[in-house]
C-alpha cells in the first residue's frame, strides 16, 4: 500500500530520515512530525548541530577516534596508561568500553573488521597505523577487543600475525561476551569483566 502524503515537503523529509540505519518509514514519520511541532529555533539548532558535526569533526591522529581537535581527549590525557592499547572496531565500541570504567589505557579504532564478502580488506582499515604505532615504541600490551564474530576473529588473527614480530604482548577480551555478539550491545558489567579478565592471545581461540 503506497503512502499518501498531503505534502511533498513532508514526503521528502520522511524519505531523508528513513535513510538512517534502523529508522523505518513509520519512525521517520514520527520524528519529522515531532520536529514540525517544534519552534523554528529548535529545528535550526538540530540542523545546525548536524551540519557543524559533518564539517568540523576530526579524527584523532593517534587513535582515529572522533575528536574536536587533532588529538582526542583520551590520547592527550597524561593520566591514561599509554603502554596499553585497546583495539576496537568503531567509535561506538570506545564509548562502550569507557562506560565500564575498567580501562585506563588508550585505544586504536580500526574503522571496521576484515570482511571479504563486504569488500573490506586489511588495507581499508587502520591496521598499518596500529603496526607503526607499536613499532614506534612505548606500547607494551595490545588488547584485541573486537566483536566475537567470524569477521572479528579473522581480524584478530590478521593483527596477531602483523604484530607477532614486534614482541608486544597480545591479549584478547575474555569470552564473557557471547560468540556472535557485537561489543557495543554488551552490558557494562559483562564488558568490564571481559576487559579485566583478558587472556593472552596466541592466534587461536
Amino acid at each position: 500500500m503506497n503512502e499518501q502524503f498531503p505534502s511533498v515537503l513532508l514526503e521528502k523529509a520522511v524519505s531523508e530520515f528513513a535513510k538512517l540505519p534502523g529508522i523505518g518509514r513509520k519512525t521517520a514519520m514520527r520524528l519529522v512530525l515531532h520536529l514540525l511541532r517544534q519552534d523554528l529555533g529548535a529545528v535550526e539548532a538540530f540542523a545546525g548541530a548536524m551540519t557543524t558535526l559533518k564539517r568540523e569533526a576530526k579524527f584523532c591522529k593517534v587513535c582515529h577516534n572522533i575528536s574536536d581537535t587533532e588529538t582526542c581527549r583520551i590520547c592527550s590525557n597524561p593520566q591514561r596508561d599509554a603502554s596499553t592499547v585497546c583495539v576496537v572496531e568503531n567509535i561506538r565500541d570506545v564509548m562502550a568500553v569507557e562506560a565500564t570504567q575498567q580501562f585506563r589505557g588508550l585505544y586504536h579504532v580500526l574503522g571496521g573488521v576484515i570482511s571479504p564478502i563486504d569488500g573490506i580488506g586489511p588495507g581499508d582499515l587502520q591496521i598499518e597505523s596500529l603496526v607503526e604505532r607499536v613499532k614506534a615504541g612505548g606500547v607494551k600490551e595490545v588488547i584485541l577487543a573486537l566483536s566475537t564474530t567470524m569477521e572479528g576473529d579473522s581480524t584478530n588473527f590478521y593483527i596477531y600475525r602483523k604484530l607477532a614480530p614486534t614482541g608486544v604482548r597480545l591479549s584478547v577480551i575474555a569470552r564473557g561476551i557471547a560468540v556472535g555478539d557485537e561489543l557495543e550491545y554488551a552490558d557494562e558489567v559483562t564488558l568490564g569483566r571481559s576487559i579485566v579478565n583478558r587472556t593472552p592471545f596466541n592466534g587461536s581461540f
